[in-house]
C-alpha cells in the first residue's frame, strides 16, 4: 500500500461541517474499518473478537487494545482508517521535511494536537494528523497559520518520532542522510570493537561535526550526548536551559563516543572510569575550546561537551549586566591596589565571565596578573593562567602559595573552597595584593558569614574585603518575537512591592503617567529562539562596598541578614530588584527573574 492514496484530498478551512459527525454514519464507517482489517488479513476474526472482549472489560477502546497488544500495527490500522474516511495516509517519519515547513507549528502545538506540517503552497498547508476528523483541531490549526489545512492521516508512532527527534534541530535532515551511510559502513554487532577506519569514517565524523556546528551556531554552552536504553539523546544547553534536539540509534553510541575520544586524545578502550579531555574547533574564524567529560553509566558512556570561545576580545564588563550603584562599587574596588573582591553565586551563574571581564579592565603591561582556575574556561592574552590539578597536588591552596612567590600584583582565585585557601587569600591581600575570588553563597551578604565559618577571623575580613557582589544569569527576551502585553493587577502589585524602597525610583509616578496601566514584554516564540521566547542571557546583580559601618558589623560577627539590611539602607539594589527593573525595561520577564533567584 502506498504512503499516499489517490483519493481526493479534502481541504478544511475551519468552518466546514461534516457528515462524519452523524453518529449512525460514524458507526457504519467503524464497522467497515473492522471488516477491512479482517478482509485484508491484518487481523483474524478470532483475535478481533478477543480484543473486543478485552476492550469491554478494561474500559479501553478497541483501537487501543488492537495496537497496544500488537494485534495490529499502528501504521496498518491508520492506513485502513484513511481509506474508510477518504483521507490520504502518509508515513510522516519517512518524510524529509524542510525546517521552515516543520516550524510552521511550534513543538508544543504539534505535540498537543498530534499534527505536523510537511508541505506548503501559497494557499494550503499539508498537515499529517493522528485525527484529521477532529474539526476543532483543524479549525485551531487553520486559525494559527491563516491558511487552509489539507489533512493527511498518519499514525501516532510516526508523529511521536518526528516531534521527539526533529523539532527544533535544523541538522536533522543532514543527520538522517549521514545515518543512511552509517548503516552501510559501521557494523556494531559482536564485541563492539572498532577499527580506526570505522571510527573516523566520514558518516560518524560528519555526525559529530554537525552536532558541534549546531552548538556553535546556536551559542550552546554545553552539549549532552546521553545513552539511553533504546538510543542516544543529544541535548543542548542554550541560554541556561537544556533542550532535546536529536535522537540517534543505539548502534551509533560506541562509534560516536570513540570519535570524540580520538579528538580529545583519550583512551578509546577505557569504558569503566571517567575521562576528561579537550580539543578545539575552528568555525567562521572563531576558535572554540571544547572541554570533554566522559562518564560511564548503566546504559553506556555519557559525554558532556562544554564550549568556550577563545580570546578575551568578546568579553566586555558593560555587557555582563552590572550597572548603577553595583557597578560603581565594583569598579571602585577594582581601582584599589590591595584587598579582596568577592563574586558569589551558584555554579553556572556567570561568575567566571564577570571576573574575566574585570581582569580585562586591569590587564596592562605594568602589572603581573596570575590566575588559578579549575578549569581555565576563558583564556585572556597577557595573563598567566594556571590550571588546577589535584591529582598531582596542584590545589588552590598549594597553587596560591606558589603564585605569591611569582611577584604578582593581582591574583585571581577561581574558587575559595577551604580554610587554607581562604587564609592565603586574606594574607595575600594584607601583603599588598589585589585578590579576586569566587564563593558559593546565595547572596552577597552571605559571603561574610561563610568565610567566618571557614575559620577566618572577623577583624581580618573587615580590613581586607573591598566589595562583595552576587549574581545570577537570566534569559533575555528574544528580540525577533518580542511582544507587549498589559500587566495584571497581581503583577503590578508584586512589582510595586519589590521596588518600593529602590532609591530614586518612583513606581507610583510611573503608573500615574500611564493611567495606572503597565506594559510588560515577553517572547511569543519563533524558530530563532526555538519557540522558547528567550535568546541569550544577561546578569542580575547586587553588590556592596565594605565601609566603616559594614566593617563594624563584620567585626561583631553579624549574621547575613543584618549585613544585607545595612547594605540596602546604604543604597544597595538587591538581585530581585535589579531583575525587576530589567523586566520594566523589556529585557527579561518576571517569571525568569523569580526562576533564577528563588
Amino acid at each position: 500500500m502506498n504512503d499516499t492514496t489517490a483519493q481526493t484530498t479534502p481541504v478544511l478551512t475551519g468552518t466546514d461541517s461534516s457528515s462524519l459527525a452523524n453518529t449512525d454514519n460514524f458507526n457504519l464507517q467503524q464497522n467497515e474499518l473492522v471488516s477491512k482489517l479482517i478482509e485484508n488479513g491484518i487481523v483474524s476474526k478470532e483475535k478481533f473478537d478477543s480484543a473486543k472482549v478485552k476492550a469491554l472489560t478494561s474500559g479501553k477502546s478497541i483501537e487501543d487494545v488492537l495496537i497496544q497488544d500488537r494485534i495490529v500495527s499502528s501504521q496498518d490500522y491508520y492506513k485502513i482508517k484513511s481509506e474508510i474516511y477518504n483521507i490520504p495516509f502518509i508515513n510522516i517519519a519517512e518524510k524529509r521535511i524542510p525546517v521552515e515547513i516543520l516550524n510552521i507549528f511550534s513543538k508544543d502545538i504539534a505535540k498537543k494536537n498530534q499534527a505536523v506540517s510537511f508541505e506548503e503552497t501559497p494557499d494550503v498547508v499539508k498537515v499529517a494528523m493522528v485525527d484529521p476528523l477532529d474539526l476543532q483541531k483543524t479549525r485551531f490549526l487553520t486559525t494559527i497559520i491563516g491558511k487552509k489545512i489539507e489533512p493527511y492521516f498518519t499514525d501516532p508512532v510516526s508523529i511521536k518520532t518526528v516531534i521527539d527527534t526533529r523539532y527544533g534541530a535544523q541538522i536533522s535532515s543532514e543527520v538522517d542522510e549521514a545515518l543512511e551511510d552509517v548503516a552501510d559502513i559501521i557494523d556494531v554487532t559482536g564485541d563492539g570493537d572498532f577499527s580506526n577506519e570505522d571510527i573516523t569514517s566520514a558518516p560518524v565524523a560528519k555526525i559529530v561535526n554537525m552536532i558541534l556546528e549546531y552548538a556553535v551556531k546556536h551559542k550552546a554552552s554545553d552539549v549532552h550526548i546521553e545513552p539511553r536504553e533504546s538510543g542516544i539523546i543529544v541535548r543542548y544547553r542554550m541560554s541556561g536551559v537544556l533542550s532535546e534536539k536529536l535522537n540517534f540509534p543505539k548502534k551509533l553510541e560506541k562509534p560516536v563516543v570513540a570519535r570524540i575520544k580520538i579528538l580529545s586524545n583519550l583512551k578509546i578502550d577505557e569504558h569503566r572510569v571517567p575521562q576528561d579531555g579537550r580539543f578545539q574547533i575552528k568555525m567562521d574564524n572563531h576558535i572554540v575550546d571544547i572541554r570533554v567529560s566522559i562518564m560511564p553509566s548503566v546504559y553506556g558512556e555519557k559525554v558532556v561537551l562544554r564550549l568556550l570561545e577563545r580570546g578575551g576580545n568578546a568579553i566586555s564588563f558593560d555587557n555582563t549586566g552590572i550597572r548603577g550603584q553595583a557597578k560603581e562599587d565594583f569598579l571602585l574596588g577594582l581601582k584599589k591596589t590591595q584587598g579582596i573582591i568577592l563574586v558569589t553565586g551558584p555554579t553556572g551563574s556567570g561568575k567566571t565571565v564577570t571576573l574575566a571581564s574585570s581582569l580585562m579592565i586591569l590587564n596592562n603591561p605594568e602589572v603581573n596578573i596570575v590566575t588559578l582556575e579549575d578549569p581555565v574556561e576563558i583564556r585572556v592574552e597577557g595573563i598567566t593562567q594556571i590550571q588546577i590539578n589535584a591529582d598531582i597536588g596542584l590545589t588552590f591552596a598549594n597553587g596560591l602559595r606558589s603564585v605569591l612567590r611569582q611577584d604578582p600584583d593581582i591574583v585571581m582565585v577561581g574558587e575559595i573552597r577551604d580554610q587554607e585557601t581562604a587564609r592565603l587569600a586574606v594574607q595575600a591581600s594584607l601583603t599588598g595584593h589585589l585578590v579576586l575570588a569566587t564563593l558559593h553563597t546565595n547572596n552577597a551578604a552571605g559571603a561574610i558569614p561563610r568565610l567566618i565559618d571557614m575559620g577566618i577571623e572577623p577583624f581580618l575580613l573587615a580590613s581586607t574585603i573591598n566589595v562583595v557582589a552576587a549574581q545570577r544569569l537570566t534569559r533575555k527576551i528574544c528580540e525577533n518575537c518580542k511582544m507587549e502585553y498589559m500587566a495584571s493587577a497581581e503583577q503590578i502589585e508584586e512589582i510595586e512591592k519589590v521596588l518600593s524602597d529602590v532609591p530614586g525610583f518612583d513606581f507610583t509616578k510611573l503608573l500615574r503617567q500611564n493611567n495606572n496601566k503597565l506594559v510588560l514584554y515577553k517572547g511569543k516564540g519563533c524558530p530563532e529562539c526555538g519557540d522558547s521566547g528567550y535568546r541569550g542571557r544577561m546578569g542580575i546583580f547586587e553588590a556592596f562596598s565594605v565601609d566603616e559601618d559594614v566593617m563594624g558589623l563584620i567585626s561583631d560577627s553579624a549574621v547575613a541578614n543584618d549585613i544585607e539590611k545595612l547594605a540596602v539602607k546604604k543604597g544597595m539594589i538587591t538581585m530581585v530588584q535589579d531583575g525587576y527593573i530589567k523586566v520594566l525595561e523589556g529585557t527579561t520577564t518576571i517569571e525568569e527573574v523569580l526562576r533564577v533567584v528563588n
